[in-house]
């Protein structure tokens, strides 16, 4: 007999693992008792209209508060049970079924509870056996629907007769994935007119399969946004291996516990809105995974361990830290310990903490902390600010529970922990600090004696480990530091030191998990330095398709002759962002682009170049500039007020179009969202800065380390309303190489490519290929884009796209070679159109309407192959780095792995060279390893190589500086300067020799690291 993997099969393993049989064992026998279960629901209970089991909704109210109906009975003893009934669903329709879980329903003179919370660790007895009272259970093959009486949904999740979870559940085995398929079927195939299926009834929607969840709690048609609700593998989306089951058996076997549901119904979700909108204005937030995850390991290991450790939590932009940090803050005050020893010296029935404090510089958090405590504490008054030592004790006295303080007083908010030594802190600092906001961080330079934004930015982690610096971390206190981006200082203060020495975080989402499962996008994914930009232009001007002679000419103007001027930079900038964002009508119309330089002098005369050129051409938007305080340039004092004409604190809002209650900015009258469309800054809005319909940034400034990343990722906000994609994306930078941009990634960011200099033409000869195989004809490609941009309906482009997915399939009857080569090929067409499309300055119609037909082609190119895994992972490591190359290979990847991925301590000591530090291979081993990347751009033999190698080497051995600038200098930053400067002069003067070899060295930023580094190993190795 074989396996059962049919969609079945999933639906029985679920329904088994919560009420310990299926409904085929028991064959219409009654479910046996079993203590802690659930039960199994029958589909014929269920009451569609008022979306109830109404079986097991009596049972629980006269099981447990008789007495309450008996007040109903007594006096309507005919329809007792019609005026609850009326009563619930027109609350629910009012508040939604959250609110009546968590405040219950009153009815006349009778009140219902309508689920009994889950006992903290101090609850009494009395709490655990009214929990126990609750009747959890799961219904299959439950028909909802009054319209179309034999609908289904596969499973639902009932509490107390009311619907927490709807469920469809599908089998990847047999190709029905929750990703697509269980996804569509909410879109498409259920009717979210339906009670059960309308907003507020139950709390979210579940597509499950054996190996992905996703979640969505508004259902509305085609526009209905599902989430992620999967751990991740490997730091990317998905879920790793399960050794004892399916990869997502953590749903049932951990979320849907009764405890953890009743936990994420009394702690987690809440219905977000304004006070007085409609339930239908609102939206229901269920946690993520990895936010219930965070909250609830910080809570166990609290209570397991007790006060007095650090926590360090790096966890993406797009993680929802605010919610993380609202989450932790509230159920931390409730935290108590399970053992004497976590108790430190205090009862078990303490709270493990007297008070949370919570650093931070973002405005909203304050509110949203307030209005989430509202939604879940009985005692509503226990958030209060604190900017000195004086006003936490006095918050404290006064039973202030949370304490919301900024980074400027963090100082003396720690010698207020010292100072009420009885007492037990958790400290929950917030690094990502409202960065638009200027003068808080201008008032800390200054008093630092820097001058404002042209100093050394000084960011939230570095305060706060300086106010932590002459001050011990004290013993009463627990501290949970939220990153995204931890320097090497934080890693060391607040993260779990491993048996090697080394310091991880206490809780990782990592920016690839983040990317891959939609919440941010990846700004690296079209990242092209100036020098990229100008080859690209450059690799096209004896293209027939067009004409680039007034594209060459500016360009020249900057990187062929000497005057580097900000007009001529902000000209380039704006000729790519009219044709590219602009008029190509970036995120319908709303796309907006950010200018970075290097200090305010400098953004003030961008700003004028960008306006006269704006005005002289006639193009209808402004450009508006941020900077704080006042700067004097040519004699002029400037200040962001002053230029832009209204308020400092207003410019975020005027940029983005709305005010912070969603009003649209008006200027003179006029809606202001379309009027200004580029923001130019120095260093203020780098950071803690959101704004989705960023999708361009110019970049004329040093960025390095954290800064870099957090700059850059101002374009990473997803905007799924607006249809932004990660190929909308473009930065244009003019000041850092490729290589440090990568290095600043490096420790937060995995699997990914940066791109350098791209000749398009490669499309050329990739369509020829393509066209060669005979899969598609011409003329249906032609159909196919007429009818798409018709707005055509989806049925009449499929039997397009199916007819040549068809021939590929089986018709050509094609080797899976041919196919393989086939798929990458058309992959690769794809995504280096996708990539270039934005920026090349010309149009080639072929190119654009066979992007479209093999944009729906691909998913359904199937091939078959024993060894599936290896070709699939050849199939999504194609780049641009792979074309051309002789033979097949997976692509060639900048390693930026979280997993592995190192920083090094902060100011290691100096120390020379010591036998054994410098690995040793073969000078034969050196250059093949060297050849392997770049063996297609060197036609020099193995022999001929060699040669080069050694001589080059005895070359930099023989410079005069080689002995006192880097074999006995002890600090290796120096060494590596040194190196580079002395390669440089060798190759210089070789120039004439090694013409091939120059050119490479000096035009391409990746052969000269590569060489450079094999060089010194070279060098090295011969030393030993």
């Amino acid at each position: 007999m074989v396996s059962n993997t049919k969609e079945i099969a999933l639906e029985q393993a679920i329904q088994k693992h919560l009420t310990g049989w299926t409904s085929e064992e028991l064959a219409g026998q009654p479910q046996p008792e079993s203590a802690g279960k659930y039960r199994i629901g029958n589909p014929l209970d269920f009451n569609a209209e008022y979306a109830l089991d109404t079986k097991l909704f009596w049972q629980f109210l006269q099981e447990t508060q008789g007495k309450e109906l008996e007040k109903l009975k007594t006096r309507n003893p005919s329809d007792w049970d019609r005026k609850i009934l009326e009563r619930f669903d027109r609350m629910i329709k009012k508040n939604g079924a959250l609110h009546l879980l968590k405040k219950g329903l009153q009815v006349d003179d009778a009140f219902f509870v309508l689920m009994y919370p889950a006992p903290l660790a101090s609850s009494s007895a009395k709490v655990h056996e009214n929990f126990g009272a609750n009747i959890f259970s799961v219904t299959r093959q439950l028909r909802y629907s009054q319209a179309n009486p034999l609908q289904e949904i596969d499973m639902v999740l009932f509490l107390n007769g009311l619907p927490l979870i709807t469920l469809e559940l599908k089998n990847a085995w047999t190709g029905q994935t929750a990703r697509h398929h269980g996804q569509k079927q909410y879109r498409q195939d259920r009717d979210a007119t339906q009670p059960l299926l309308q907003f507020g009834r139950a709390l979210v929607h579940m597509a499950v399969d054996t190996d992905e969840v996703f979640m969505a709690t508004k259902l509305s048609g085609q526009s209905t946004y599902f989430l992620p609700f999967n751990k991740g593998d490997n730091h990317g989306e998905g879920n790793p291996p399960n050794p004892n089951g399916h990869k997502t058996a953590y749903l049932w076997e951990e979320v849907f516990a009764k405890e953890s549901l009743a936990g994420i119904i009394q702690h987690f979700a809440l219905l977000e809105g304004k006070a007085g909108d409609s339930l239908a204005k609102k939206s229901l937030i269920f946690p993520r995974y990895q936010q219930l995850d965070v909250v609830r390991k910080l809570l166990d290991h609290a209570a397991t361990h007790g006060v007095g450790h650090s926590y360090l939590i790096q966890h993406s932009a797009g993680s929802g830290k605010s919610n993380s940090i609202t989450w932790s803050a509230y159920q931390l005050i409730e935290a108590y310990p399970k053992s004497k020893k976590a108790a430190g010296g205090h009862g078990l029935d303490e709270p493990l903490f007297d008070s949370v404090i919570v650093v931070t510089d973002r405005r909203l958090l304050d509110k949203q902390l307030r209005d989430n405590i509202r939604d879940f504490s009985e005692v509503k008054n226990i958030v209060a600010p604190a900017f000195k030592s004086s006003d936490l004790k006095t918050a404290l006295e006064n039973g202030k529970k949370i304490i919301i303080t900024t980074i400027q007083k963090f100082p003396f908010i720690i010698d207020g922990i010292s100072d009420l030594s009885e007492k037990r802190f958790a400290v929950i600092i917030d690094e990502a600090h409202s960065g638009q906001s200027g003068s808080a961080h201008d008032n800390m330079n200054r008093a630092m004696g820097a001058d404002g934004e042209d100093a050394d930015t000084e960011d939230a982690q570095d305060k706060i480990l300086k106010a932590m610096q002459t001050r011990k971390m004290r013993g009463n206190a627990s501290y949970l530091a939220f990153t995204a981006t931890p320097k090497n200082t934080t890693l060391e203060k607040f993260g779990e030191k491993q048996a090697d020495g080394s310091f991880e975080p206490f809780h990782l989402y990592s920016m690839k998990q983040a990317i891959e499962e939609g919440f941010i996008l990846n700004v690296l994914a079209n990242y092209t330095t100036y020098k990229s930009y100008y080859e690209i232009q450059k690799s096209i001007q004896d293209n027939p398709d067009f004409d680039t002679k007034k594209a060459q000419k500016k360009l020249r103007a900057y990187v062929e002759r000497s005057q580097h001027t900000i007009d001529t930079k902000a000209e380039i900038m704006l000729d790519h962002f009219i044709p590219n964002v602009v008029n190509a009508k970036k995120l319908r119309g709303r796309a907006k682009g950010m200018i970075i330089t290097q200090n305010i002098e400098a953004a003030i005369r961008y700003y004028k170049a960008a306006t006269k050129l704006l005005e002289a051409r006639g193009w209808p938007f402004k450009a508006l500039i941020a900077f704080s305080g006042d700067k004097t340039v040519d004699g002029i004092s400037y200040s962001e007020s002053g230029i832009n004409g209204f308020s400092e604190s207003d410019t975020r809002f005027y940029f983005d179009g709305y005010d912070q209650d969603g009003k649209p900015m008006k200027l003179n009258g006029q809606n202001v969202e379309d009027t200004f469309r580029l923001l130019i800054v120095a260093n203020k809005y780098l950071t803690g800065f959101d704004q989705p319909k960023l999708t361009a940034m110019y970049v004329d400034k040093k960025l390095q380390g954290v800064l870099a990343v957090q700059a850059l990722s101002r374009l990473n906000r997803s905007a799924p309303k607006l249809g932004k994609r990660t190929e909308d994306l473009f930065v244009l930078d003019f000041f850092n190489p490729v290589e440090d941009i990568k290095t600043a990634f490096d420790p937060f960011y995995t699997a990914t490519s940066l791109s350098g200099a791209t000749d398009v033409n490669v499309l050329h000869e990739l369509k020829a290929n393509l066209d060669d195989v005979g899969v598609y004809e011409w003329h249906e490609v032609e159909d196919f884009v007429a009818r798409y941009f018709n707005g055509e309906d989806a049925q009449q482009l499929s039997p397009i796209i199916d007819t040549v997915a068809a021939r590929f399939n089986t018709g050509l009857e094609l080797e899976n070679p041919a196919k393989i080569d086939f798929k990458i090929k058309v992959k690769q067409f794809v995504k280096i159109y996708g990539q270039m499309a934005s920026i090349m300055p010309f149009e080639v119609i072929e190119w654009e309407k066979l992007f479209w037909l093999l944009k729906f082609l691909v998913p359904k190119l199937i091939i078959k192959d024993p060894n599936q895994d290896t070709l699939d992972e050849l199939l999504e490591a194609v780049d641009l780095s792979t074309y051309g190359l002789e033979r097949v290979k997976l692509s060639h990847n900048i390693g930026l792995d979280a997993s592995e991925a190192e920083v090094e301590p902060q100011n290691p000591n100096p120390r020379g060279y010591r036998e054994g530090e410098i690995e040793k291979d073969p000078l034969d081993e050196i250059i093949s390893s060297f050849n392997e990347r770049w063996f297609q751009g060197w036609s020099a033999t193995p022999e001929e190589q060699r040669v080069k190698f050694v001589n080059i080497a005895d070359s930099v051995r023989e410079h005069p500086d080689f002995e006192s600038k880097y074999e006995n200098n002890p600090d290796p930053q120096n060494r590596g300067l040194a190196f580079e400067k002395m390669l440089r002069e060798v190759m210089l003067k070789r120039r004439k020799d090694e013409l091939e070899l120059y050119k490479l060295f000096a035009g391409d930023p990746a052969f000269k690291a590569a060489w450079q580094q094999s060089m010194e190993r070279v060098i090295n190795e011969k030393n030993g």
